[in-house]
């Protein structure tokens, strides 16, 4: 091994050497390729930054400075209270708010701490009057900060005892991983506990502060190790601990919203799994009910909140998602056409809870999106051409593709058919492009597949206030008109915009990717093409079974 100069003993020594290391290092080096890896290793800023840390502290500890005070957090309260005494001038109020800030009075508190170096809890002495002939006793201490301890308990029936009931995972309990599930509680912080309920113990944990003292008998089961869920659920409804009557504890609850990505850490409990937000930096767990167990509970209410089935209206606007008009070809097609001949059109579904799902990412060849051709048996007119406008067919073959399912949805319009056919959409996925479809909101969940992989976008009307004013001069065409002439909207109208939307997003929104509402036209349709743009280059969340089938 070669000799290797460095710096004297200089603060600076390691760092010059890492520097120097490269060339003195070359004549034993056999290819330019090997000292360029070398350069690059021993040239990272990353390394050199390290380096200097290391040096300061270094140095740090040999000029070993000691504190000139222990206590600067009680020093400035006292500092507080005086100046209270004093006309408060410009000065001295900027140096009160500046003393009463949280984050000041938390680093003073740091100060204090470092300098009296009482970095961790002292444990307090086994207590003497242990029964000898008691089970194997566990004395733990937990200090508590603002965060719950992540733990339930329970009372045991057959035996009375208070054990505990689960261990949160992420929380303050299972990082010490000195409490267990069954480990039986019978004092905490010196006060006996077998005869006490669960809820007057939680109230006894609530009060303590700093460090908690648990004397417990440990389970004798054993732990199964787990290890950290990597399931993903996308939920299906909102919910809110705090208004659920059966939760074993509310403070350990998880609220979220409909569309909210959930990471399931435990699925031990049949009723209650645990979860947390994708992303929450925060460990710790909270509860939230199982699939089966809100299924079950929402099945038992169903009767009480069955919507009335929406009626499909005759006019253009009834839906109010066929807001945008995306090409000249969907104009022409978008009458009234969409009368499904499927008299269970709108029956409604089990009420759904949660979706298991999976990041994915969206293959598009060239950022270019069709509008998927329609098949009518309407004349084709003479500017027209066949698999421009329309695909043009007979009415045979038109009524033999309907007979053999060849069609996402059709309808009838002034005596000829109009439709969307599978292998339409399926030519464009073909071409690896993005299809565009609009489409009755029931026909999405038979379009939700493996095969189409749908991103679902609704087009709500904002309120009714909002109708009367941006839609007063604005009109619709009625098939109820023979002449199809365009017609100013009414109050019915209006009505019926908003119980439509209503009905759809009550029964089919556990279906929607995004929601999107039409007030200012030109916003929301911005709000669409970026919606679009992202589709093609973000990852989102699809159903796992899209992609483990």
């Amino acid at each position: 091994m070669p000799a290797l100069s460095a710096g004297s003993g200089s603060d600076t020594g390691l760092y010059e050497l890492l520097a120097a290391l490269p060339a003195q290092l070359r004549p034993h080096v056999d290819s330019q390729e090997d000292l360029t890896f070398l350069w690059d290793v021993f040239g990272e800023k990353s390394l050199h930054s390290l380096v200097k840390i290391h040096e300061k502290l270094h140095y740090y500890e040999k000029q070993n400075p000691t504190p000139i005070l222990q206590g600067a957090a009680a020093l400035a309260g006292d500092l507080a209270e005086e100046l209270q005494n004093k006309p408060l001038s410009s000065e001295i109020r900027e140096l009160l708010k500046l003393l009463s800030k949280p984050n000041v009075k938390a680093l003073l508190s740091v100060h204090d701490t470092v300098a009296l170096k009482n970095y961790d809890p002292v444990l307090p002495p086994m207590p003497d009057d242990i029964d000898e002939e008691e089970d194997s006793v566990k004395i733990i201490r937990l200090v508590k900060n603002r965060e719950p301890l992540g733990a339930t308990i329970k009372k045991d029936e057959p035996t009375g005892a208070v054990v505990v009931a689960r261990i949160m995972r992420g929380g303050a309990a299972d990082r010490s991983g000195l409490i267990h599930v069954g480990d039986e509680l019978r004092e905490v912080n010196g006060i006996p506990v077998e005869d006490k309920s669960p809820e007057e113990i939680i109230q006894i944990l609530a009060q303590s502060q700093g460090a908690i003292t648990f004397k417990i008998i440990p389970s004798i089961k054993e732990d199964t190790p787990s290890k950290e869920g990597k399931m993903f659920i996308k939920a299906l409804f909102d919910y809110d601990p705090n208004e659920d009557k059966a939760i074993p504890c509310k403070e350990a609850g998880l609220s979220f919203k409909k569309g909210d990505i959930l990471q399931i850490m435990s699925q031990d409990d049949a009723t209650w799994w645990q979860a947390k937000h994708e992303g929450d930096a925060n460990p710790r767990a909270g509860l939230i009910p199982s699939k089966h167990f809100q299924e079950r509970r929402l099945a038992l209410r169903r009767p009480e909140i069955l919507v009335q089935p929406l009626q499909v209206s005759n006019r253009k606007s009834s839906g109010f998602r066929r807001s945008f008009r995306l090409s000249r070809k969907d104009k022409k097609t978008n009458k009234s056409m969409y009368e499904c001949k499927k008299s269970d059109q709108y029956d409604t579904a089990d009420v759904p809870t949660y979706e298991e799902v999976t990041p994915y990412r969206r293959q598009v060849n060239e950022n270019y999106r069709l509008v998927v051709l329609v098949d009518t048996t309407r004349p084709r007119r003479s500017q027209e051409s066949d698999g421009v406008e329309y695909v043009f067919i007979s009415k045979h073959l038109f009524e033999t593709d309907v007979q053999n399912n060849k069609f996402i949805e059709y309808g009838e319009y002034k005596n000829n058919y109009y439709g969307t056919s599978i292998d339409s959409v399926r030519s464009v996925l073909a071409k690896n492009k993005v299809c565009l479809l609009d489409v009755q909101p029931h026909t999405v969940k038979h379009l939700r597949t493996l095969e189409f992989k749908p991103y679902v976008i609704f087009i709500k009307p904002p309120s009714i206030e909002r109708l009367r004013e941006t839609r007063k001069n604005a009109k619709i065409i009625s098939s109820r008109d023979e002449q199809g002439a365009a017609k100013p909207f009414t109050e019915e109208d209006f009505q019926e915009m908003i119980k439509s939307a209503q009905i759809m997003e009550s029964q089919y929104g556990h279906l929607f990717d995004k929601t999107i509402v039409n007030d200012d036209l030109t916003m929301a349709f911005s709000e669409l093409k970026t919606t679009f743009d992202k589709l093609e280059t973000d990852t989102h969340w699809v159903p796992v079974s899209w992609l483990h089938s």
